[in-house]
């Protein structure tokens, strides 16, 4: 990857130039000061950096990076913190924190938009939405930390892809810094717009490797007037495929949640998160979240869930089940669901998996991949859950009971081929909605198409010809 090259006092002259423009105040060199900016959540990766400069403006954010780049000093960008792929880690190079970056510019529930810059909470955006009756739908478990810039740029999906899509179809338009410095000011607020090439797509869920998303305009949607959860216990990964497609037609759009865990990871939430209480009497092998939405009153969506389950568990499909009689059961049945990556921290080493594969082949790779992976480790605690409507599974791993954390987490590799292949050959992603960052950039390189790849290669060469935006990322230098 792109390190620097550059003389201790040329480094020092070009910091100076930026403290001058943002505030020494904002350009950190400490180790105490930068420490919270590299290390990442799951403590996989530790960064190094020269400098964690921390611009409070898009026109800073230029002036940073047109001089950066007459330097040849590459910068990583940073929005929360929260990345799972080390994609907002730096070896060498310098950090740029968009968290200053943190106003809503303009919110209307007219044209059902909300204009914010990149290091905005995803929280305070809802906060914003809900103040004027509108809903933003991108739900992911660090929404109380992560930001919107790292949201888009990882094109994160959540609990809710399967009614609102992913980050990528929640946006309008974006600001963006390229590469030398030029700001491209994509900001319209227009649902329809064929005025030549839409480049959004070039910087979502391209992890600032190609420009550095500095303000997005978002979709509002009206905000539901009615929600219905329901915690179910299912026999297995058909059924919850069966329950679905049953869901879906009886419900249409109104389902807004479906998410399958194993029995392993609610018993650990249970076990390792306080307040977290046991909504089922009886333990079992397989349970679904189930949530539907909608912004009328005009049919009961409770009434719909109850008639809906009792035809699932007449047909089988589901064994016992309980639908939220309050705002507080509704968000403890939540918290066995969003808290469970937290409490398998407390079981040792997790090797993580997010992958995707079609809707209709989840219970095959759910069988494939559970006999293999047990095969090649007996002991091995596996942890599947996830997003099953939109075919998003976190195939994550825990540590046999005993062996050493250590010894289990230099397994990544080996486990990584056994799941990789079995999802590659259903067709499916070995990157479902983290990214690619450092962690999965080997693996992309390995699995994908040569064609697709040279593209990658070709835009990168394109728009940052000098590779200094996140080098290293996705597919290298």
């Amino acid at each position: 990857m792109t390190s620097m090259n550059l003389a201790s006092s040329s480094l020092d002259a070009l910091l100076a130039s930026i403290a001058q423009r943002i505030g020494a105040q904002h350009v950190l060199t400490g180790s105490a000061d930068m420490a919270p900016y590299l290390n990442e959540e799951r403590g996989l990766y530790h960064g190094q950096a020269p400098a964690v400069l921390r611009p409070g403006s898009t026109e800073e954010v230029a002036f940073i990076v047109e001089a950066c780049a007459r330097a040849g000093v590459p910068i990583v960008p940073q929005g929360g913190n929260t990345g799972l792929v080390g994609g907002q880690m730096p070896f060498g190079q310098v950090l740029m924190s968009l968290q200053r970056l943190d106003r809503i510019r303009n919110v209307d529930p007219v044209d059902m938009t909300m204009t914010v810059e990149a290091g905005v909470i995803l929280d305070t955006i809802h906060h914003a939405a809900e103040a004027v009756d509108c809903l933003f739908p991108l739900h992911i478990a660090s929404q109380g930390s992560c930001r919107i810039g790292g949201n888009l740029s990882t094109n994160a999906g959540g609990t809710a892809v399967l009614r609102y899509g992913n980050a990528r179809e929640l946006v309008l338009g974006l600001e963006v810094v390229l590469a030398d410095g030029r700001v491209w000011n994509g900001l319209k607020r227009l649902r329809k717009n064929n005025a030549g090439y839409d480049l959004k797509p070039l910087f979502l869920g391209t992890e600032g490797t190609l420009g550095i998303i500095t303000a997005a305009v978002l979709k509002l949607f009206p905000k539901p007037a009615q929600r219905s959860t329901a915690f179910l216990a299912v026999p297995d990964p058909a059924s919850a495929l069966a329950l679905l497609k049953r869901l879906r037609g009886e419900a249409g759009d109104a389902l807004t949640t479906f998410e399958l865990m194993a029995s392993f990871g609610v018993e650990t939430v249970l076990k390792h998160m306080p307040g977290t209480v046991r909504p089922l009497r009886d333990t079992y092998d397989w349970y679904v979240l189930a949530e539907l939405s909608a912004p009328t009153r005009a049919f009961d969506l409770g009434t719909l869930m109850e008639t809906t389950l009792g035809a699932a568990m007449e047909a089988g499909e589901v064994l016992d089940g309980v639908i939220a009689t309050s705002e507080a059961q509704a968000a403890n049945m939540w918290r066995l669901r969003e808290d469970m990556s937290e409490a398998q921290k407390h079981e040792g080493g997790s090797i993580k998996h997010d992958v995707s594969v079609p809707v209709s082949r989840v219970p095959e790779f759910m069988e494939q991949a559970l006999a293999a992976c047990l095969a090649a480790m007996p002991g091995l605690r596996p942890c599947p859950f996830g997003h099953v409507g939109d075919g998003n599974i976190h195939f994550n791993l825990s540590q046999p009971v005993g062996m050493e954390k250590a010894a289990f987490l230099a397994e990544w590799e080996t486990f990584n081929r056994i799941v990789h292949d079995i999802v590659v050959a259903m067709d499916g992603s070995i990157a479902a909605e983290h990214g690619i960052g450092i962690l999965k950039r080997e693996e992309l390189a390995h699995y994908a198409d040569a064609v697709g790849l040279d593209l990658m290669h070709r835009l990168k060469a394109a728009l940052d010809p000098a590779g200094l935006l996140n080098p290293g990322k996705v597919i290298g230098s």
